[in-house]
Parts: C-alpha cells; structure tokens; sequence
C-alpha cells in the first residue's frame, strides 16, 4: 500500500524553527515530484514548495521562499520541510502529497495534480 506519513508538527515561537518529516512506505519519494501545502480551517491547502525527482531545485511560495526549504533523504525515503523564521501566518496543517510524475506539475502550487496525500500535521506559531 504507497503510502505518506508527515511528523513533527507542534508549537513554535515566532521567529523559531521546525522541521517536518514526509515518510513514504509502497513506493520511492526520489521517483516522484513531491509537494508541501498548508491548510487553514475554511480554505483550500496551499502549495508552499515543490521538488521534482531526481533533483535538488525547488520551488516555493513568495512567503516561504528563504525561510523555508527542502531536504531530502533518499535512503530513509523521507523528505523534510525545515521551517525557520516562522511567522503567525505559518499557522495551519502541513500536508506532503506525491505528485502523478516525476516532474513538479503545472501549475505546482495546484493541489489537484497530486494523487497521494498524507494525514497532516498540525503547526502552530504562536507566543
């Protein structure tokens, strides 16, 4: 069964950092275009950043891009979401989905052009 699983969501201060694991088990993440979103209660899950297979490059959001970015771990077949300098309006859950191919889609920030979605996890910026 090809499965997600995102971790290491919690409380962080404003100004601090977290970082967010994306676990995948049935399939390998470095053969798929992979995506991270956020959701805020009442609205669609927004496209933070992209990275397609077999590559380093990434895309990202305006208000992510320098604060955030992309790790990648082959071997644990994890990627990650290292959070730094977070802001109030990084509040939401945090979503890893698996894109339909190896390339980032277009456009990347569309939630429907990935097939595979993990259950979430919650991060809060708050004092």
């Amino acid at each position: 069964q090809e499965q997600l699983v995102e971790s290491g969501g919690g409380l962080v201060q404003p100004g601090g950092s977290l970082r967010l694991s994306c676990s995948a088990s049935g399939f390998f993440l470095s053969e798929y275009a992979i995506g991270w979103f956020r959701q805020v209660p009442g609205k669609e899950r927004d496209g933070l950043s992209c990275m397609a297979a077999g590559t380093v490059r990434s895309y990202y959001a305006d208000d992510v891009k320098g604060r955030f970015t992309f790790p990648r771990d082959n071997a644990q077949n994890t990627i990650y979401l290292q959070l730094n300098n977070v802001k109030p309006g990084d509040t939401g859950v945090y979503y890893c989905g698996r894109a339909y191919g190896s390339g980032c889609p277009a456009p990347w920030q569309s939630q429907r052009w990935y097939d595979h979605w993990g259950q979430g996890t919650q991060v809060t910026v708050s004092e």
